[in-house]
């Protein structure tokens, strides 16, 4: 094997990993050990995903026994078909016959180490080790158990990043019920939206939250959604901002101390198939109800376990730190690190409060290894003027993570100058659909700027163009055309699949279409250029909004900025809309400056034929721009579910606008 993949590029690589940090990653002991076992040469990076996708059940056995994961059934079969429709994605089954639990596999560990460090924007740090986890799981399963809680049954979170959103899904799923969470920014009718339609039994809530200085009290709101479903038996209340609330207004709740006011015992795990659905996620909802993806236990912790342990090399001596809230896919993620035994950094709270500085704060303290955030954030922090290389102690970080939307290429640039030069940079995608990634990171890989590392192993990623044809080095539409263990076990209350196939399987036949506008390098990475539900097509040509926020984000003065294509005079014009940094308001000589970088940089056809100063750009909770609500208010199409946004008030400037009507 050799000591990287060195594939030629335009672009010089911004990292390469040392030849001894190569052989000492988990990915290359796997390739040692396919190689030996299999009689097959795996020289570079390239080699072992085509392994992997050509050689699907082998590989993912291999996973299977790689990662010791605890069953007590072993797999009569790798893959098999549903209905005898063999081929169809779809109806893949996968590891039939095996029966685990994911709790089981996230608990192994039960000594002094630290699980979970818990911090908040307030300043607070709770700290429990794998055994104390342990405890408040069995005490929590137990409680559960004595109110009826059984297999199947769903229970809904209303939750900030703490110990209690993690003791809460694993309790859950020892159990075999199905955990689904709102972050407690969500509003009554984004609760109801979700949890109406799975209908928990039991709801555990939080009294209220902290933002950016601000206190939050939910209990109100928490009792409103608690009346509201008839389905629910108690909602148990725990004290986040308050240390003893009083939930006496609140129908049918319980203290989460008065709850689990018992003995703690040994947990029972339930022993489920597979593919037993684990928990529940849903869709960002901004143009309906939001979809509720079911995920699998098996297939999302086999899954997680090769994100975890091969594409970021994490193990049991690392801390893992992903800015996230519970109602982002990235924080059930983030939980199964716990599956690797390493330890996990919690926050709650505005990232750059009380100060900008507070997350690499908590990098320093807490010695964090692998960071993981959004795009957005690095980019806030260069627009804040930080360089953590020379306020902070970063020796311990090895790799930084960054999803939600594209990472530019400048925020790569700023990454190696102000944050660290000796560290892995994987900006990553993939989504709620598969609570995972297409598109991820590589330790044995080089960085390149602008670029995705590698493929996922295991998942057979292609780009496709118009006609259906896999390209190379030109944008199309991102599918999958082999089946996945993680791919979801179906949607809530689509009893015939028919919602199912609709969202993933009806633009190619039986090839997954992910929704992404992408491009595959002369590197084997990939680029994101946008969702393709928001491309902009002036003059037919389909240009991705990410392409035009990469050269907005050089314009020092700008903030932010939001592109559509605004349907005009029988064609498309492109629309952009712009926040503007402190001390800054958009100008002729600033408008002009946008055109010409985007001309310099990209192409005339990318160069918006309006620019428009806002107040505020509407994004989901999980800080994701929503183009398409925007497009829709535009054009006087309704928005129909504005309570999947974190600001649903920011889309009111966008109605009506003058300056759209001529």
């Amino acid at each position: 094997m050799s000591e990287y993949d060195s594939s030629t590029s335009m672009e010089e690589a911004l990292w390469y990993p040392e030849p001894g940090r190569v052989k000492a990653t988990q990915m290359s002991a796997l390739m040692r050990r396919i190689e030996r076992d299999h009689g097959v040469a795996l020289p570079d990076y390239a080699a072992l995903h085509a392994f992997s996708v050509e050689h699907l059940e082998t590989f993912w056995s291999e996973l299977w026994g790689d990662f010791n994961v605890i069953a007590d059934t072993a797999p009569d079969h790798i893959l098999t078909w549903a209905d005898g429709e063999e081929g169809r994605m779809e109806r893949a089954r996968w590891f039939e016959g095996s029966r685990l639990n994911y709790a089981a596999n996230c608990l192994w560990r039960r000594d002094e180490h630290t699980a979970l460090i818990c911090r908040d924007e307030r300043g607070r740090h709770r700290a429990l080790s794998y055994y104390a986890l342990y405890d408040q799981v069995a005490r929590l399963a137990s409680a559960l158990d004595k109110a009826g809680v059984t297999a199947g049954d769903r229970i809904g979170g209303v939750v900030p990043n703490s110990e209690h959103a993690v003791i809460g899904l694993l309790a859950s799923a020892s159990l075999g019920a199905i955990w689904s969470s709102c972050s407690p920014d969500f509003g009554e009718a984004g609760i109801l939206d979700r949890f109406g339609q799975i209908e928990p039994r039991i709801i555990l809530a939080c009294d209220g939250y902290s933002w950016n200085g601000r206190h939050i009290d939910i209990r109100e709101r928490v009792g409103k959604v608690s009346e509201a479903l008839d389905s629910v038996t108690t909602t148990v209340v725990f004290g986040f901002y308050e240390d003893t609330p009083d939930i006496s207004a609140i129908p049918k709740a319980v203290s989460w101390d008065h709850f689990l006011d018992g003995e703690a015992a040994e947990i029972d795990f339930r022993s489920l198939p597979f593919d037993h659905p684990l928990y529940i996620l849903y869709s960002s909802g901004t143009t309906g109800a939001p979809k509720c993806i079911v995920h699998g236990a098996g297939g999302s912790l086999l899954q997680h376990l090769k994100e975890h342990r091969l594409h970021t090399d994490l193990d049991q001596d690392d801390v893992l730190f992903f800015y996230t809230t519970c109602g982002w896919m990235m924080w059930n993620w983030l939980v199964s690190g716990l599956a690797t035994g390493a330890t996990l950094v919690l926050f709650d709270g505005m990232p750059l409060s009380p100060g900008p500085e507070v997350l690499w704060d908590i990098i320093e303290i807490d010695q964090v290894s692998v960071f993981g955030t959004s795009a957005r954030y690095i980019a806030a922090c260069e627009k804040e003027g930080l360089a953590p290389d020379k306020s902070h102690d970063l020796v311990h970080l090895r790799a930084i993570l960054s999803t939600g939307s594209a990472l530019s290429h400048e925020s790569f640039d700023y990454v190696y100058r102000e944050i660290r030069q000796d560290l892995m940079l994987s900006s990553i995608s993939g989504g709620t659909d598969i609570v995972s990634c297409f598109a991820l990171g590589c330790p044995i890989r080089p960085v390149y700027r602008g670029e995705l590392q590698c493929l996922g192993l295991g998942m057979d990623v292609a780009v496709f163009n118009d006609d259906g044809q896999p390209v190379s080095g030109e944008k199309g539409e991102l599918v999958c055309r082999k089946p996945f263990p993680c791919m979801p076990v179906g949607f809530w209350n689509d009893p015939d699949g028919e919602r199912y196939h609709e969202a993933y399987f009806s633009e190619f036949d039986n090839i997954w279409a992910h929704g992404d506008f992408a491009e595959l390098t002369d590197n084997d990475g990939l680029v994101i250029h946008g969702r393709s539900d928001a491309l902009l097509k002036p003059g037919g040509v389909r240009i991705g909004t990410a392409e035009i926020y990469r050269q907005v984000d050089r314009v020092d003065s700008v903030q932010e900025a939001l592109c559509i294509g605004q349907q005009w005079e029988g064609d498309i014009r492109v629309v952009l809309f712009v926040t503007m940094k402190s001390g800054h308001a958009l100008n002729d000589e600033i408008a002009e400056e946008i055109r010409q970088t985007i001309r310099t940089h990209a192409t005339p056809r990318h160069v918006p034929a309006i620019i428009i100063e806002a107040p505020e750009l509407p994004r989901t909770r999980s800080g994701k721009l929503v183009e398409l609500a925007v497009s829709h208010v535009v054009h006087g199409r309704p928005v129909k579910n504005r309570e999947a946004l974190a600001n649903p008030e920011s889309l009111a400037f966008f109605d009506g606008l003058d300056a759209l009507a001529s």
